[in-house]
């Protein structure tokens, strides 16, 4: 009996310490629903082929609060919707955004993450 006291306990307590309260997994939730109205973006620049242009659509109900880019090649992360980027040599690089929508005081972000060809 008291083997099984102990071991409830122990179940009750790890289920406290993991247990998310109801606005937590809605947050989550919506979080994931949000990702599927993000669209990034790439074009090269038409007169530099080392230079690229990125954006990001975002057509969800949440309010778009920042986008942060890294470009795969080392050089510093930049922020906006819209940017550019010129790449230094030719080559394929994975470059990753980091969407951040806000509802109230809530935020998420997702980082999806595009294989880009500079010529």
């Amino acid at each position: 009996m008291k083997k099984t006291a102990t071991i409830l306990f122990f179940v009750a307590l790890l289920t406290l310490n993991l247990s998310c309260g109801k606005d937590d997994i809605e947050k989550g939730i919506d979080c994931v629903a949000e990702s599927i109205y993000e669209k990034v973006k790439h074009t090269a620049d038409a007169t530099d082929p080392k230079k690229i242009n990125f954006s990001v659509e975002y057509t969800g109900s949440k309010t778009l609060k920042s986008v942060k880019w890294t470009f795969g090649d080392g050089s510093p992360s930049v922020d906006g919707v819209s940017v550019s980027h010129t790449y230094s040599a030719a080559g394929t690089y994975s470059v990753k955004a980091d969407i951040t929508v806000e509802e109230g005081k809530g935020t998420c972000t997702s980082s999806p993450v595009k294989s880009v060809t500079v010529n």
